[in-house]
């Protein structure tokens, strides 16, 4: 695809994107908001994993955070001095934990749900990468981390709701939440922010930075052989990643009306994966496509089938890896199509589907 029809495909998807309200129901564009608050956070992970080569499977912690930072504020918002939240009173708390007061000013609010993130995942890259822990131990540490966060959500009844997490909000910034434009509004906020990540990120791996990014993910020992230092380079990386997960935490709160444990938990951060698997994970926009094709699949098929989601979710990981390599988003490069049918002819003839040539020295009739 050339530069022009790229830009053509962007600006399609975009317009598409802001009049979805006036073409499908509020129930579908409620799902939409929540799916595009998720591509927030796949955007990110496109810039940790694909460009950085840092496979994070805790990125829900960093979308739980976000999301909890500003679901306190909802719940505090209301309220008067000295109340508590509903579950705090029927777990018997006597009284509002500083680490809640702070988070009654919107302005702190709304800044904590991207500063807290990237506050968490500065100080844990930079303990962790200045260790030069590998890749497959990161991934694996991201993980026990967000087992530990959900233990921990789960387990604090009376000051993060428990398993219910934290629900019931009726006013963001003195505008009802009930109110459909208002939820129209929270929708065109989540395309806005979504657009302005991906020409950032666009711009930013672009640039010298992200140049640095993809040699560290190619051959990190080359890079510091030139003479880069790569612990900053990749905790930046990371930082941002958090940060943009955070944000679409807060995004996707809003739009479903609550956040819980279960929605963050290690196989939600392993399916966050998945989606940037399916739609290319060196392509922002193919990390987009992949995030709606894999929750509205998820959607149609678990609702008619409840037991099979798992599988279907594993069966098409399979089949990306194997066959797209590069997602959806690789199938708009120079070759892919050629590639592609030379994967499916590799497989049919290792299956026995099509007769794979014979060993030349066979044909040396005469030859002793």
């Amino acid at each position: 695809m050339n530069l022009r029809a790229e830009k053509t495909f962007y600006l399609i998807g975009f317009v598409l994107l802001v009049v979805a309200p006036w073409l499908v129901s509020p129930y579908n564009l409620s799902l939409l908001g929540r799916f595009l608050a998720y591509a927030i956070l796949a955007l990110g992970l496109v810039l940790v994993w694909g460009e950085a080569g840092i496979l994070s499977l805790g990125q829900g912690l960093f979308f739980g955070l976000g999301g909890y930072v500003l679901a306190m504020y909802l719940k505090l918002v209301n309220l008067a001095p000295g109340d508590l939240p509903d579950f705090m009173q029927w777990s018997g708390v006597s009284h509002l934990p500083a680490w809640w007061a702070i988070f009654r000013n919107p302005v702190i609010a709304t800044l904590g749900v991207a500063a807290v993130p990237a506050a968490v995942a500065a100080a844990f890259a930079w303990l962790v990468f200045h260790r030069r822990v590998g890749t497959v131990y990161f991934a694996l540490i991201t993980q026990a981390m967000v087992l530990a966060f959900v233990t921990l959500l789960s387990s604090e009844q009376g000051y993060t709701g428990g398993f219910n997490g934290l629900t019931d909000f009726h006013t963001l910034y003195g505008l009802s939440l009930d109110s459909q434009s208002v939820q129209n509004g929270l929708y065109w906020a989540t395309v806005g922010v979504l657009a302005a990540s991906f020409l950032g990120l666009k711009w930013l791996t672009g640039s010298h930075f992200g140049k640095l990014l993809r040699a560290l993910s190619d051959s990190e020992n080359r890079v510091r052989f030139l003479g880069y230092d790569s612990m900053p380079y990749k905790t930046i990386a990371f930082t941002i990643g958090a940060a943009l997960a955070g944000i679409g935490g807060a995004f996707f709160t809003l739009q479903a009306g609550g956040i819980s444990p279960a929605g963050i938990g290690v196989v939600s951060s392993i399916e966050m994966v998945v989606w940037v698997a399916v739609g290319g994970r060196r392509s922002l926009a193919g990390a987009i496509v992949g995030t709606l094709v894999v929750n509205f699949a998820q959607e149609m098929v678990s609702n008619a089938f409840p037991n099979v989601w798992p599988f279907a979710i594993g069966l098409m990981f399979i089949l990306v890896v194997t066959l797209l390599p590069d997602g959806l988003g690789g199938l708009f490069r120079p070759g892919s199509v050629t590639a592609l049918r030379a994967r499916l002819r590799g497989l049919s003839g290792a299956a026995g589907l099509i007769p794979l040539p014979e060993d030349p020295g066979r044909d040396m009739r005469g030859v002793k």
